[in-house]
């Protein structure tokens, strides 16, 4: 498994950015998938955007045109560009990495600690 260390939270108001960071970490992994996921007080955790090897991006409809996810294969590392935040966009964000250990060939889900995303007036 992996170890996610995110960065990047903090409050902003309607109409603002901010840039989530997420750097993983461990010995002897490949990295398959890596995503983020947003769970909003009373809500269940949902998928925001992921972005697997190979290129392939995937978000949810609710940010499509806003949010960019995007990777640094070479620091293993993902980051989350939001732009346009709107009062709903408020959660806590999850970095997410779906790894195969190279070793054993397991595959792991691995999640960060979470970081709050406040957008208000």
């Amino acid at each position: 498994q992996v170890q996610l260390v995110e960065s990047g939270g903090g409050s902003v108001q309607p109409g603002g950015s901010l840039r989530l960071s997420c750097a993983a970490s461990g010995r002897f992994f490949v990295i398959n998938v890596m995503g983020w996921y947003r769970q909003a007080p009373g809500k269940q955790r949902e998928l925001v955007a992921t972005d697997a090897s190979g290129g392939s991006t995937r978000y949810a409809d609710s940010v499509k045109g806003r949010f960019t996810i995007s990777r640094d294969n070479a620091k293993n590392t993902v980051y989350l560009q939001m732009n346009s935040l709107k009062p709903e966009d408020t959660a806590v964000y999850y970095c997410n990495a779906i790894s195969t250990n190279l070793v054993s060939m397991n595959k792991y889900n691995d999640w960060g600690q979470g970081t709050q995303v406040t957008v208000s007036s």
